[in-house]
């Protein structure tokens, strides 16, 4: 995939679906803060749909939007795990601290940091393929057939598929960083334009599921 190119159609794709069409944007602000809606929101983007779609079937987005949640604590939960595993003896050493004992908490915390973060990256490059499949075939189940979701990242490449979600948050991350340094108003016009962050993001990721092509047909 090309990532210029990604990027360019992406934000065309955000821009054309809210710039001047101050209902809809207002519609994903609310979306925003009813979380659920705006997850919903994002599943009929990665089902390829263009232009963007109308705001309808609220009940259907809000539905989705949870089975969405679901789909990415059950991906957290070794996550969760490996940290209730670090930090629980931490807490027991610091009701009973000694400077050996605390020196010790705190460099099992920074290696625990290191590590979950690690592990929640590894697990989000299966996430992001496992819920664009959940959008495009309705099976939750779909969301965790790691076989598939290996194949479809094998087709796009490994490294080409790395690369491409690091410069994504890259470039959210400097947007994100510009817009909510302006002084007094950087939070607040962050919130207002993260419907249009939302679409570019849902936009490039769904580009880049696409970008794999078909599945082969199996031999006969």
């Amino acid at each position: 995939m090309d990532i210029g190119i990604a990027l360019s159609e992406s934000l065309e794709y955000a821009k054309e679906a809210v710039w001047g069409k101050w209902v809809r944007w207002l519609l994903l602000l609310v979306c925003v803060i009813i979380f659920p809606l705006i997850y919903g929101y994002q599943l009929e983007v990665y089902r390829g749909k263009k232009p963007a779609p109308e705001l309808t079937g609220w009940g259907k987005l809000f539905i989705d939007g949870i089975k969405y949640l679901v789909i990415t604590i059950v991906y957290m939960i070794p996550v969760i795990l490996a940290a209730i595993i670090f930090f629980i003896p931490v807490v027991a050493v610091f009701r009973n601290p000694s400077p050996q004992a605390i020196m010790a908490a705190w460099a099992t915390v920074a290696g625990g940091i290191v590590f979950l973060i690690i592990l929640a990256c590894i697990l989000a490059l299966f996430a992001y393929i496992g819920v664009i499949r959940f959008a495009r075939t309705g099976s939750m189940g779909e969301a965790f057939n790691f076989g598939a979701i290996v194949s479809q990242i094998g087709r796009i490449g490994w490294l080409s598929y790395i690369f491409s979600l690091i410069v994504l948050i890259v470039v959210v991350m400097i947007i994100v960083g510009i817009i909510s340094l302006i002084p007094y108003l950087g939070p607040f016009l962050a919130f207002i334009v993260s419907p249009a962050i939302m679409l570019f993001t849902a936009r490039f990721l769904t580009l880049l599921y696409d970008s794999a092509g078909p599945a082969s047909a199996p031999a006969p």
